[in-house]
């Protein structure tokens, strides 16, 4: 048996950090008129990939055990949300729990999208309980542009 030595601050600097991380996820939050739960509150969060490439954003979220069905996907002065809700199993009679790890219930996520995006050629597929969302991107202009001669 080894012994470790004690110290007090330790304690402190972990409750310090597990508000610091509290705090964080209220005031992190992307500027959205209409009202939602805070991140904090919601029942659970599924993890998402955002990746940029040279003509679009793809947007992947961990959606095991929903159907397409228990998603709504909208996109709105450049904020794409994603949200829905997994449903708990009816628990049955007769049955002993050793442990229950999945969470469930209803999410939010909101994500900035920082260029323009042509909205009506967004496109999701869901497979797999992976969630693939598509924004391709707005042309810029490829003009060359020309020399304007001065008389």
């Amino acid at each position: 048996m080894a012994l470790v030595k004690w110290t007090p601050f330790r304690d402190l600097l972990e409750i310090q950090n597990e508000m610091n991380q509290l705090l964080d996820r209220i005031f992190t939050r992307t500027g959205l008129e209409e009202e939602r739960e805070p991140a904090f509150l919601t029942a659970w969060n599924p993890n998402v990939d955002i990746k940029e490439t040279q003509n679009e954003f793809v947007v992947q979220a961990e959606l095991p055990g929903l159907k397409k069905k228990d998603v709504k996907i909208t996109y709105k002065n450049g904020v794409l949300a994603i949200e829905g809700e997994r449903k708990q199993e009816k628990e049955e009679k007769n049955k002993n729990y050793h442990r229950v790890e999945r969470q469930f219930g209803k999410f939010y996520r909101a994500f900035q999208i920082p260029d323009r995006i042509k909205e009506d050629q967004i496109q999701a597929k869901f497979k797999d309980g992976v969630l693939t969302i598509r924004l391709p991107k707005v042309e810029e202009d490829k003009s060359k542009g020309i020399e304007v001669k001065i008389s």
